[in-house]
């Protein structure tokens, strides 16, 4: 039986405009590449080859001490088995989706898309293909995963949602994922269907992306099509597409970039398209320490507002049509 504490200090200069008077500004940030916490995590052998599971991870603003999202263990907090059957786990957990965005996106889920609010400050590719009513995490949610089989994994999940009295379809989630790893290569599927809060409107997105490591390169290429019926406007359809790269130039520097772009397919909403571009550079300064720099460029048509969040609980509240121009600049511990 063990139990570890772990953790991530991530802490950096940031520059950002947004398009709007309110959204320019510099600042000293948390969480730009990897959102700064402090975790607990235990393992215990129950014999016969079962084991019991749990881990509690807080996320924590490094920049002020202040806890992140109003929740003591807002990362994640799970307890679960496994054994040869698989695992299986109880409470706050990532979803298949965003994992799965985690694992192809070059910039790992952070220095883009985004400002500093109730998650991290960056919010990376994850900001375009995990739809705005699911979130990367789920709370009060069940989740099932084999183990590597050959190459292949697989993995569903199931969430109570609010668990709002009246109205069990309030948040209600669901998603299936399956990836697939040999040597170089790595191919991943998701499907989610997700309620809004009100039980009333889905968002249901498929996934389908993959990368390859040609050691002088590492490419990462990705599609999503995302049907969304809880716009205040109306039933948003989009397709979503990136390419992205990661190019080690040293022994301990790499550099990232990658290119995304939203195709609107509703056409009773007008020049709804977004992209975003961007490009990066990490250096590892040990095993547990690395300073990185990253710039960013998005831009939205009149009815998108795609590529940015602010400390309200929203992933994207910027106008339609906005430019969003972020610069980053940082350092990342992990214990």
């Amino acid at each position: 039986s063990t139990v570890t504490i772990y953790g991530v200090v991530d802490v950096g200069f940031q520059s950002l405009d947004n398009g709007t008077p309110a959204g320019r500004f510099n600042k000293i940030q948390s969480g730009q590449e990897a959102g700064s916490r402090i975790g607990f995590k235990g393992v215990e052998d129950l014999g016969g080859g079962l084991k019991a599971n749990f881990k509690l991870e807080m996320g924590v603003f490094a920049d002020d001490g202040k806890s992140q999202g109003g929740r003591t263990f807002g990362r994640q907090s799970y307890v679960g088995l496994s054994g040869d059957f698989g695992a299986v786990n109880f409470g706050r957990q990532y979803t298949p989706m965003f994992i799965a965005v985690d694992s192809f996106d070059p910039f790992g889920t952070g220095l883009t898309s985004g400002t500093a609010g109730a998650s991290t400050s960056s919010f990376g590719a994850a900001a375009y293909f995990e739809p705005n009513v699911v979130g990367p995490r789920k709370d009060n949610s069940v989740s099932y995963s084999t183990n590597n089989l050959g190459g292949f994994t697989a993995s569903l999940m199931y969430g109570m949602g609010n668990e709002t009295p009246g109205n069990m379809q309030s948040g209600k989630y669901m998603s299936l994922g399956a990836a697939y790893t040999a040597g170089p290569l790595f191919v991943t599927a998701v499907y989610s269907d997700s309620q809004a809060a009100s039980g009333k409107f889905a968002t249901r997105s498929s996934l389908f992306a993959a990368t390859y490591d040609f050691s002088v390169v590492k490419l990462a290429g990705a599609y999503s099509y995302i049907k969304d019926e809880g716009t205040t406007l109306a039933v948003m359809k989009r397709d979503v597409y990136s390419i992205g790269a990661t190019i080690p130039v040293s022994a301990s520097g790499s550099l990232i970039a990658n290119y995304i772009t939203n195709k609107n397919k509703n056409h009773n909403i007008k020049d709804a398209d977004a992209n975003q571009a961007a490009i990066g550079y990490t250096h590892s300064l040990s095993k547990r320490t690395n300073v990185y720099t990253s710039y960013s460029y998005a831009r939205n048509g009149m009815g998108a507002n795609m590529g940015s969040a602010d400390s309200s609980p929203t992933f994207h509240p910027v106008a339609g049509g906005a430019t969003i121009k972020m610069m980053n600049v940082g350092i990342r511990h992990m214990f």
